[in-house]
């Protein structure tokens, strides 16, 4: 079998990925062939894989981190949440259907099978599989027919670290409680457990590792102190915008608003924006009003019409209208861009229930909602700037419409996109076009601002993916985790 080790948290966004991301790095960077796993997640922020499926957007950060490309293997089964109660389930790159949490729960179990045939192609590729678990270890009311943490390990027989973040506080609580909880054959297979996101001296939590210790028996394989640069890495899920910190703009910054839709999807593309100095992006929470800005962008939503309808009830339409009234530049990125048309249909109820909804009406194009989905990846041109743009397309639907006549973008041999006649209002399917520099710089100089000439998104990944290697070699015992996961 091929080493493998497990990080399961004691709860949600206690930096499970992260870990995983560094650590990869760190043992890529020791000569290791190492690849990422994650057997179920639930996220809307999904990425496009080089074998034409999506998996999550952290399993993509991951395989960026072990230097391989993004593959179905490294996750699944995706859970993508829609509008009404329940999910799309995505199962090895590909949509399986809508799903309610209970009948998730009564099938899960036998998708056991196609988990472990993924985890073992990987396995057969791999000198080291790192395998993140999903949410909590101790959710022992979902434990029937688990495939995330516990029922996962131990029918892949992988051997398990428990990750606790101090920085939520009760970390003591948190780890002791969740060793309590599990069954005895699921303590066998824990080796240790990680401290994260600790901020100030670490010699002052050693009576808390030593209770940790005497009540769990498990040892500490590193307390990793707090990780500022991981604020220029993608998150995993809509849980981490909450708790986004944004930058303090340069005076005289471009003033970009984004409404935080209940299902936002694939909100990375606002990273790069929000790394302009020049530029400050706040997404505006329900309950506010759109501030004044210099552009109103319009993200990706896992369920369009509902998210549209949520617009409408906050009143987000009418400040939208206003803006654009006002000759304020709006631009919208895949669900985004549908609402910018005249009508959005669902006949078939891809996305909820059958019907149509009235768009926004700044664009003179309209979608149909269809059961082909469209997962690929894209390079093409802008074609007000002639900048090179790259990234990935994730959608259902076709738009069309008079205005597709003023595409935004030329990808390949095809156009997407529309803009107004003015070029003010804009939308396109493509995501991650912000990721490219000088795209980004054009952009940015039409609304009367200017992006940061030193600034190389894709090189900057690069060094923080490294500087948290680095991180977590000095924090963590890695020779020890190593000599785990090859123990197995």
């Amino acid at each position: 079998m091929a080493a493998a080790l497990m990080l399961q948290g004691t709860g949600s966004d206690v930096g499970k990925s992260l870990l995983v991301a560094g650590l990869a790095r760190a043992l890529v960077r020791r000569g290791l062939g190492v690849l990422p796993f994650k057997p179920q997640n639930m996220s809307n922020n999904a990425a496009v894989t080089v074998d034409g499926g999506e998996i999550g957007r952290a399993q993509a950060l991951q395989a960026r981190a072990c230097r391989a490309p993004p593959r179905i293997a490294m996750n699944p089964v995706l859970l993508k949440p829609e509008a009404e109660a329940g999910a799309q389930l995505v199962v090895e790159g590909r949509v399986a259907g809508r799903v309610t949490a209970a009948e998730y729960q009564a099938m899960k179990g036998s998708l056991l099978p196609r988990v472990l045939a993924a985890f073992a192609t990987l396995g057969a590729a791999a000198d080291i599989v790192l395998v993140e678990g999903a949410g909590s270890a101790a959710e022992v009311n979902l434990r029937d027919g688990d495939i995330a943490n516990m029922g996962f390990a131990a029918a892949a027989r992988v051997p398990v670290v428990l990750v606790g973040d101090i920085d939520r506080g009760g970390v003591i609580a948190a780890l002791v409680g969740t060793h309590a909880l599990l069954a005895a054959d699921e303590r066998a297979l824990l080796r240790g457990h990680i401290v994260n996101k600790f901020r100030g001296d670490v010699r002052l939590f050693d009576n808390g590792l030593a209770v940790i210790e005497r009540r769990t028996g498990l040892s500490c394989l590193g307390v990793v102190p707090w990780f500022a640069p991981a604020r220029d890495l993608p998150d995993e899920d809509g849980m981490a915008l909450a708790h986004r910190q944004p930058r303090a703009p340069r005076a005289g910054a471009l003033r970009v608003v984004v409404p935080h839709l209940p299902r936002i999807a694939n909100f990375d593309d606002l990273e790069p924006l929000r790394a302009e100095a020049c530029v400050a992006v706040e997404l505006v929470a329900p309950g506010r009003p759109l501030p004044d800005s210099d552009l109103v962008l319009l993200p990706g939503s896992k369920a369009t019409r509902a998210d549209l309808a949520a617009l409408r009830a906050e009143g987000w339409d009418i400040d939208i209208l206003a803006h654009a009234r006002k000759g304020g530049a709006v631009l919208g990125i895949c669900a985004g861009y549908q609402m910018l048309g005249r009508r959005i249909a669902d006949p078939d109820g891809i996305e909820g229930a059958p019907g149509e909804s009235a768009g926004l009406g700044l664009l003179a194009v309209e979608t149909v909602l269809t059961r082909a989905k469209t997962l690929c990846a894209a390079t093409g041109t802008e074609r007000p700037s002639g900048a090179a743009v790259a990234g990935y397309e994730m959608h259902v639907g076709r738009t069309g419409g008079p205005d597709t006549a003023r595409p935004l973008l030329r990808l390949g041999d095809r156009d997407d996109g529309a803009m107004s006649r003015d070029g003010r209002i804009a939308g396109c399917h493509l995501h991650g076009l912000f990721a490219a520099d000088g795209f980004r710089r054009a952009f940015l100089k039409r609304l009367g601002g200017g992006g940061d000439p030193a600034l190389a998104w894709d090189d900057r990944i690069e060094t923080t993916l490294d500087a948290l290697a680095d991180h977590l070699e000095a924090a963590l015992d890695v020779p020890r985790l190593v000599a785990l996961a090859r123990a197995r």
